[in-house]
């Protein structure tokens, strides 16, 4: 079994409506390469350091279960248990603002709203 490090951040992504447009303005501004990730029927995005070609971060289109993500970067931060950290952020007046979501093998997540009104998701890796 892999060590989960909880309380790190291990990815974050972009989801917004013009996914193709947004990633063309990151290519520029930041200078990323990218790579298509196929969602069946659309692409969404990977963007890729061109010093050292690491996938660095995602961009992608708000739709199927992307549709209700806010269109904002969105760090994923790696916690033990997504139910117990899900409770605990409503126990102590924040949101659960997208439940949970699988993400294939890799693990589950769901978006958050703590008290000052910041967004962020939790992420649980598979086990």
């Amino acid at each position: 079994m892999n060590k989960i490090e909880v309380g790190t951040i291990g990815w974050s992504d972009l989801t917004v409506e013009n996914a193709q447009e947004i990633r063309d303005f990151y290519r520029s501004v930041v200078g990323w390469d990218t790579s298509e990730v196929d969602m069946g029927g659309y692409s969404n995005f990977c963007m890729v350091s061109p010093h050292n070609g690491k996938t660095v971060a995602g961009i992608c289109h708000a739709r199927g279960e992307n549709a209700d993500l806010p269109p904002q970067w969105l760090v994923y931060i790696t916690v033990q248990d997504l139910d117990k950290s899900a409770a605990r952020c409503v126990e102590l007046g924040g949101r659960v603002l997208a439940s949970s979501k699988g993400l294939g093998d890799m693990g589950r997540f769901c978006v958050i709203q703590d008290p000052a009104g910041a967004v962020a998701a939790l992420f649980e890796p598979a086990r």
